[in-house]
């Protein structure tokens, strides 16, 4: 199959247009006419990841997260992000990214079901299809009220993370959650605004934190890996339904730190 005909299926269901202005999304290198039977999905294009997609023989590398992002002024050996093109190109891999578009119009549904959250709504609304609003992020109730502490083991065990970072009163009670994977610096306004107890999302420093709780909010800083992660399976089970005859191999979960 042509890279440029599972690209029209990726595209059917995440539009670049859904995309936020800033982002750089789709097929960022190698051939568009490239065939192949063989995809390897990962959040990051990493040099691990590249030598693991050549290792399986992939024809087509596809990540969450842009390898390209801000613009190059040269592409050479003498840059990192260089270094991983010219590496793909050599091995006639192409490389596509669907990053913010798939976060509107996937990943704050996907965080929202595997947190369980009832009558969900959009976080941060940035665009309407059909009539219905979609955009980053979900905010919705908890199946019942509990402490800080008892969210935190219960958001550990339905993202499968061994640790957390907190900020608030872990004995205050919460019962509307909003979540925002990623990097959610951002999403504490809207959390707010639509009176979530708590977010949960990924690099929150020292000042959001605390500014947060000022505001009444408590942030369960999950890790942007940590929160981001659920792309892979979601997107394997994508390409199992809808480009069967694709052979799919999926990056093992590898979180990109440790806490010691």
């Amino acid at each position: 199959m042509l890279c440029s005909e599972i690209i029209q299926v990726i595209e059917a269901s995440y539009p670049k247009s859904a995309a936020l202005g800033f982002d750089n999304v789709g097929l960022l290198v190698g051939r568009a006419d490239k065939e192949t039977d063989k995809v390897y999905l990962a959040v990051d294009a990493t040099d691990a990841v590249i030598d693991h997609a050549i290792a399986a023989g992939a024809g087509m590398l596809i990540t969450h997260h842009p390898l390209i992002f801000s613009p190059m002024k040269s592409v050479t050996e003498e840059d990192f992000i260089g270094r991983r093109v010219m590496k793909l190109i050599r091995n006639d891999i192409s490389c596509y990214a669907m990053h913010t578009n798939y976060d509107v119009l996937g990943m704050g549904a996907l965080a929202g079901r595997i947190l369980e959250l009832k009558d969900a709504d959009v976080l941060d609304v940035t665009m309407e299809t059909d009539g219905a609003a979609e955009g980053i992020g979900r905010v919705g109730n908890l199946g019942k009220e509990m402490t800080l502490e008892e969210c935190c083991v219960y958001v550990k065990h339905k993202l499968n993370l061994g640790t957390l970072k907190v900020f608030g009163d872990m004995d205050r009670k919460v019962s509307r959650l909003a979540v925002s994977p990623g990097s959610g610096k951002s999403a504490v306004s809207p959390a707010i605004a639509a009176g979530a107890d708590v977010l949960v999302t990924g690099d929150i420093g020292h000042h959001e934190g605390l500014d947060a709780v000022a505001r009444g909010l408590a942030v369960i800083d999950a890790g942007h890996y940590g929160t981001e992660y659920i792309f892979l399976d979601d997107m394997k089970q994508f390409f199992g339904s809808r480009l069967p005859g694709i052979g799919t191999v999926v990056e093992p979960v590898v979180h990109p730190f440790q806490v010691i």
